[in-house]
């Protein structure tokens, strides 16, 4: 075989090689508006992959805030089977509004928690809730915000790829969840996007 016969041949494969990998990324990731989502993440620190089990807008009047997903290990369509799976949990948060103030979001997580909790337990989680709000900055399109649960560790809070701290106990990712989950959530267009029934 001549010299540009294998020179063909070779950029033929590695054309073919390209196409399939774009071609899989494609199919392997999900769309909503501009916002690109991957249908599987292994968390750090675990070797268990999730799905993503279901995704949505958050939005406040007429304005889309950010795009949420939830990822699990198996999809499931209710509140209460989201909760009863003990391994490892995310809830991603792409932000699609210009600017979301540190204020409006740290007043927005303690009613998630205040509607979705009894006063006993709200007192139990009141301190972890303090710290989680503290890690937030003000926030602006194109942040990402990461809540991972990690079994054993607890909710890790990464922002913009830089982790910003873990907060203790199974209990406290339950009720974070019932922020968008609960009885009472914060959007509820997006709770039944995240849980698979709507999108």
């Amino acid at each position: 075989m001549t010299t540009k016969k294998m020179l063909v041949r070779d950029l033929s494969i590695f054309f073919i090689i390209l196409l399939s990998t774009l071609y899989v990324t494609a199919i392997s990731a999900h769309n909503i508006g501009d916002v690109t989502l991957p249908d599987k993440v292994t968390l750090q620190n675990t070797d268990v992959e999730l799905q993503l089990n279901g995704i949505g807008y958050r939005t406040r009047f007429v304005f889309k805030i950010y795009v949420g997903a939830l990822y699990t290990e198996t999809k499931v369509n209710s509140r209460d089977a989201v909760q009863a799976l003990a391994g490892p949990k995310r809830v991603a948060m792409h932000i699609i509004y210009d600017l979301v103030a540190r204020e409006k979001m740290v007043k927005a997580w303690h009613e998630g928690f205040e509607e979705n909790n009894s006063h006993e337990q709200l007192e139990k989680l009141q301190a972890r809730l303090d710290t989680f709000v503290n890690y937030f900055p003000d926030l602006k399109a194109g942040d990402e915000v990461l809540l991972d649960y990690i079994p054993a560790t607890g909710t890790r809070v990464t922002i913009n790829g830089e982790e910003k701290g873990v907060i203790d106990g199974a209990d406290f990712y339950q009720a974070l969840l019932d922020v968008w989950l609960g009885d009472e959530p914060a959007d509820g267009g997006l709770k039944d996007a995240m849980l698979g029934i709507a999108e």
